[in-house]
This record gives structure tokens, sequence and C-alpha cells, in this order.
């Protein structure tokens, strides 16, 4: 299936708008390097839309000079470039990689894969729901706190850690936690390396949202 055209700016941004995650092929045409395989690649991931521009005066605007496959997501306002002039190869496996490895959403399941995305962005903070996939609560809780994340925008990323998963048992233990203890909400802050756990109770969007704002003021204490 052909991939939509973005022809001007003001569709640009549209398509960005449109998703919370999006990937535009900034390619010259159908026969450039990267074009065939940015349609496979978009054929086998289905969360993330994608589309094709070919106008130059379109990728001045967003300070692209060469082919360029770009993923925008709202997360951490970020664009993510990849030049193609700069890669080794260009293959539908490695732009699987590039846009799954980049795919942080405004709550994020954290995965050896998103978790080089998480690490590389330039928001430190994470707020984490740690909760175990089989629960009632499960999908609750990850809706509440996905619909709080934007609140949050360039301050924190919301990650969902699946205490059912045995790798994310590292995470749980670095909290204190066992996978019969949740569902709980902690903060990490990779810049200083520093923890905190809400204390337990209900996990209501003010709580989180307090929980938030006070480490943004600085007011949690060790």
């Amino acid at each position: 299936s052909a991939l939509p055209r973005l022809t001007d700016t003001k569709a640009a941004e549209a398509f960005i708008n449109s998703a919370e995650v999006v990937v535009i092929g900034f390619l010259e045409g159908e026969e450039t390097h990267g074009y065939q395989e940015l349609i496979a690649a978009a054929k086998r991931v289905d969360s993330v839309p994608v589309a094709i521009c070919t106008v130059k005066e379109v990728w001045a605007d967003y300070s692209l000079s060469s082919d360029t496959i770009t993923l925008f997501r709202k997360a951490d306002n970020h664009q993510e470039n990849l030049v193609l002039a700069d890669a080794k190869k260009v293959e539908a496996d490695g732009l699987v990689n590039f846009i799954t490895i980049n795919e942080v959403r405004y709550i994020t399941e954290y995965n050896q894969v998103t978790a080089v995305g998480l690490f590389n962005s330039e928001v430190k903070s994470h707020l984490l729901l740690f909760a175990n996939r089989g629960s009632k609560e499960y999908t609750e809780l990850k809706e509440r706190l996905g619909a709080l994340a934007p609140e949050f925008t360039g301050k924190f990323l919301f990650v969902l850690i699946n205490g059912e998963v045995k790798s994310n048992s590292r995470s749980l233990g670095y909290f204190g936690l066992k996978s019969q203890d949740l569902p709980r909400v902690g903060i990490y802050d990779g810049g200083s390396d520093m923890k905190w756990l809400l204390p337990e109770g209900e996990i209501s969007t003010e709580r989180v949202r307090e929980f938030c704002q006070s480490f943004i003021r600085g007011e949690l204490k060790v």
C-alpha cells in the first residue's frame, strides 16, 4: 500500500500532530535508496504511521538538507533523524529497529528495545508505574497515567514496568519491590541517579500529579 504523501509544511505538521509517534521519510523520490526499505518497514510497524515527503522546501523547515528518515514524538517533543548518507547501510530490518527503539510514548512499556530510546532521551526523569500485566488494574492504570503524562512533557517520561517479566526484577529490586507488592509508582531521576517511591495507597491521578510536582519543586525527601 502506498504511503501518504505530504506536499507542504501544513500537511507535515498535521501528520506529526496526528499521533504520539510518527515517521516521515524526507526522500527525493521512489528511486531513492531507503524508499522501498521504508515501505517494507512501515508494513511491519503497525503502531507508527509513516508518510513520505519529497518537497525540499518542507525539508528545510525541519532543518534537513539531504535524504533523511525522521521520527517525531510528543512525549519529549523530540525529532530523531536518520540521515541516510551517514547510515552504513539502509535495510528494512534496520529501519524497523530505528523506529521501535525510538518509539517512546506518553507511557512506554519498558523492555530491552525501548530502554535504549528512553535512556537516550534528553528527559532524564522517569515516572515509573510498576504493575503486573495479568492484574485487573493494569490497563486502567496504564490509561490513567498515560492521560496524565502530557502535563509533564519535557519534564518526565512515563514508563510502565511489567512486574511479571523476569528481566524486570532488577528494576523492581532497585526500588525494594517484588511483583506481589504491585501496583506501585516511583520516580527515577537519571541526572542524580536518585529514586523515590510513592507511599502505598490509591494510585490516583491527583496523587501521581502531586508526586511529580513535588519532585519538580525539589520537595521529595531522600
